[in-house]
């Protein structure tokens, strides 16, 4: 083998720059503080880079609001947590990221790079959207679950999540990954329900 070859087999691969065409503050937002310049899987780094996040923002929600972070809907037993903490997150991200997503697309002339995982961070975001906040705190494998799920709706696109990729610019970016979330959260939310139920 030459040299082209061996550096082109064993060379370490190298981060796409497409992001140095668009300003250094979308470039911040899009890649969710760098996560989504990682060579490998970005859009699990910054689904991870999330969740990791989410932690503290628990704690802080908790330290903030008390119980009073969440509506509960439903009777003694049974019933749906609204977390309005990570709902607010989910969706203030959400909007919020549009115009930086489509300025960063149309800055490097690409269409839902690997490297904006806003998105994902969006997604993580709304899949706890079901879960109280001192829950996340007492017990943080449930952001392993949530990552998981997540995940599995963001890579898969089941129950009509490919559609909404063909929403137009951002909308597409965007809109799948929330989707996901709420999928994810749904699920999270049940598992949880029919753990509590089983335990008495």
């Amino acid at each position: 083998m030459n040299k082209e070859e061996l550096k082109e087999k064993y060379g370490k691969k190298r981060v796409p720059h497409e992001w140095r065409k668009t300003d250094w503050f979308t470039t911040l937002i899009v890649t969710f503080f760098g996560s989504g310049m990682s060579p490998k899987a970005p859009g699990t780094m910054g689904s991870l880079a999330a969740a990791i996040v989410a932690y503290p923002m628990a704690v802080l929600a908790c330290r903030l609001f008390e119980f009073e972070s969440y509506v509960f809907i439903g009777g003694e037993i049974f019933g749906l947590f609204i977390n309005l903490f990570f709902l607010a997150a989910a969706l203030i991200v959400f909007f919020a990221s549009i115009p930086f997503v489509n300025k960063a697309m149309k800055d490097t002339g690409t269409e839902d790079p690997g490297w904006i995982v806003i998105d994902e961070v969006c997604g993580i975001f709304m899949a706890l959207a079901f879960l109280p906040s001192n829950l996340i705190v007492e017990y943080p494998f449930f952001l392993a679950i949530a990552f998981g799920l997540f995940r599995f709706f963001d890579i898969l696109k089941p129950l009509g999540i490919h559609k909404f990729e063909k929403f137009p610019g951002a909308w597409g970016v965007m809109a799948d990954d929330l989707l996901g979330g709420l999928y994810a959260a749904i699920l999270l939310w049940l598992g949880t329900m029919i753990a509590f139920l089983l335990s008495f």
